[in-house]
């Protein structure tokens, strides 16, 4: 009898350690009512085409049980959406799409925001930067603008971009030094209005993310001269009659020293709980493996590098310092 009791009592715990992962998964977090999703920019902008394409894909492929309500909160660069993110302690139906304005818009504003007010969750992808002219423009590549730019008198040409002491107007900053010529800098409130104004020829140039011009480029409306990074992007199929992104060259190339990528990453509020935080980073796991993802990270011309945990909190470590030193030389900190 004692044997028997000992072998049930041994079968029991057998089950249990079976059946722990279920459990655990079914007690796992998830959202119990729609979730929030701040973009910290206008609309139209690589950063709220990429939320709102989620919020598609999300609802197309059933991945979540609640829906996902993009919500633009633009103002002052971006630190109205910090903010709201940093103050909503412990909220797990909010989360943010950050863009390199993360570290930017404290070190330009005061304002009392840091990455790490916020829970970090995930790097969906890095963003490229290329520098557009009107299809119009007598500049053909990179050097032809970069020759038009010392020949003239400073600040002759308009240089379009998202906001002030920026991604864009630091670029800019970089495309001056390079030039040993100032810019007229003329900032609008995203990247979709950056785009327009080029195509309307208001501006000379831009060095929107490919995902924010690329429709124009199609249209035949605007060119691109140069990609700034350290290699060319791998995407080789046909945009126009003649071109891919692979196509462009590098700044570099051009004599234009130029090397700069855009974070898009998702952080939440901070007081979260990990299984909260694991909710997210599997979910965006999920996204990242459909083709829809594939497809439009090519349509975008995206850096396809994607971290999570203690790789991701090291990466922006060093990149707010990278910002740190690029806005003291822009004299873009506040005093």
């Amino acid at each position: 009898m004692a044997k028997t009791c000992s072998t049930l009592r041994l079968l029991t715990a057998s089950a249990a350690l079976l059946l722990a992962p279920f459990s655990q998964q079914a007690l796992a977090w998830e959202p119990t009512k729609p979730v929030e999703f701040v973009v910290p920019a206008g609309t139209g902008g690589g950063a709220d085409q990429m939320a709102r394409f989620i919020q598609g894909v999300v609802a197309k492929n059933n991945l979540m049980k609640q829906p996902i309500v993009v919500v633009n909160k633009s103002g002052g660069a971006g630190a109205e959406g910090f903010l709201d993110v940093k103050g909503d302690k412990g909220n797990p139906h909010k989360i943010v799409i950050t863009l390199s304005n993360l570290f930017t818009t404290p070190l330009a504003t005061g304002v009392p925001f840091n990455w790490r007010d916020m829970t970090p969750v995930s790097m969906l992808a890095l963003d490229q930067f290329v520098l557009w002219v009107n299809e119009e423009s007598p500049h053909k590549t990179a050097k032809a603008y970069l020759d038009a730019i010392k020949a003239q008198p400073d600040k002759t040409f308009k240089m379009g971009g998202t906001g002030s002491k920026q991604e864009d107007q630091i670029i800019t900053v970089m495309l001056e030094k390079a030039a040993g010529k100032k810019l007229t800098y003329v900032p609008f409130k995203g990247g979709g209005d950056v785009a327009v104004q080029l195509v309307g020829k208001h501006i000379d140039s831009t060095v929107n993310n490919p995902i924010e011009a690329e429709s124009h480029w199609r249209a035949g409306k605007l060119r691109p001269l140069c990609v700034m990074d350290k290699a060319k992007m791998p995407y080789t199929a046909k945009l126009t009659a003649t071109m891919s992104w692979q196509d462009i060259p590098t700044c570099a190339s051009a004599g234009l020293p130029v090397d700069y990528l855009m974070l898009r990453g998702i952080f939440m509020p901070p007081g979260v709980s990990q299984d909260q935080v694991a909710y997210y980073i599997d979910l965006f796991k999920k996204i990242r493996a459909l083709p829809e993802w594939k497809e439009f990270m090519e349509k975008g011309a995206f850096n396809q590098t994607a971290l999570s945990g203690q790789e991701f909190v090291d990466w922006l470590g060093k990149n707010e310092q990278m910002h740190r030193v690029l806005m003291k030389e822009a004299g873009f900190i506040a005093q």
